[in-house]
Formats: C-alpha cells, structure tokens, sequence
C-alpha cells in the first residue's frame, strides 16, 4: 500500500514537473492607469527613487525597511537597494533609462525571499491634458516558477500590488 502511495506521488509530480516544463520561459505583468496630470509632473515620482515613498505599495508593508540611495540623484544611473521584512524582501534597482517625461526602464534585482532578475519599464502617454501611464514588468521564468505558476501566477501575485500603486501614483500626482 506504501509503495503504491509513493508511486503515485512520483508520478503526480513528474506530471507536474512535465506540465510546468511547458510554460513560457517568460513573464509580462501590466497595468495602465489615466491620470488627470500632465506627464511632467508624473515623471519625477517615477524618475526619482525617493519620490517612491509617496506611491510605491511595497513602502509601507515594512516602516522600518533599511533604504540606500545611491549613484545619480535621479534618472539614469539612480539606484535604490532596500532590505526589509518578509513581506518586502531585499533587492536592488537601478534605472537603466530615462526618457525624460516618457519612460523610465529599471533592472530590478531581487535577492530575498527569492532570486529573480527583471525590467520594470513606466510608460507616459499625454492624452488630451491626462497622461496614460503604464507598468511592465517582465523577466525569465526558471522551472521553480513555472512549477509556482501552475497553482498562481504572475500576474496575479503581482497585478494587485500595480493596481495598488498606480492608484497612489494617481492620488500624488492630482494633488
């Protein structure tokens, strides 16, 4: 009876195994929001990583999380580190390209809970006195996350907490 319960085990995640290995080896999480602003007023709490205190939802999960700045002030070559709780991890993030008023690509290097290695990229779009702004966020999926994106994805790990901060983007940015 054991060993038929151990087969079965072996063969349900071998299954599993299987299935997950047929996944994309990709991710794209986005969420896009209109702002009644124009992109220059918007761009800054994007371009500048201690604006992010004022939008960002991963800010305020850990009050006491550790928070280094360092290279340009802001823009390209700005780099933010952070080491918080379990509920915020610790990583790295450095913006790779900022064009100004229209995008800002950021690698974003996540050490703890996990390892992963992404781009987050905003986009700003004026659109008759608003601006639409969109959040990427794209990266490899090694095995063990396709195995986890079987039971829960990507998107939804990670939209809400888009949705989240794209909403308080907009109420900073309508002040």
């Amino acid at each position: 009876m054991l060993k038929t319960l151990l087969m079965g085990i072996a063969v349900a995640l071998l299954g599993l195994l299987g299935y997950a290995s047929t996944q994309p080896d990709t991710f794209v999480v986005e969420r896009a929001v209109n702002i009644q602003a124009p992109p220059d007023k918007i761009y800054p709490y994007l371009a500048d990583f201690h604006q992010w205190s004022a939008w960002s939802p991963w800010e305020k999960r850990d009050p006491a999380m550790k928070r280094n700045f360092s290279g340009a002030a802001s823009g390209q070559g700005a780099v933010y580190a952070w080491e918080g709780n379990k509920d915020v991890g610790s990583g790295r993030m450095e913006i790779r390209s900022a064009r100004s008023v229209s995008s800002v690509d950021i690698q974003l290097d996540f050490l703890a809970p996990f390892e992963a290695h992404n781009t987050a990229t905003f986009t700003l779009v004026p659109q008759n006195g608003a601006t639409a702004v969109t959040w990427t966020m794209q990266g490899p999926m090694p095995l063990i996350s396709k195995v986890i994106g079987v039971f829960v994805s990507m998107d939804q790990m990670v939209g809400k907490d888009f949705e989240t901060g794209l909403a308080n983007l907009k109420v900073a940015a309508e002040k």
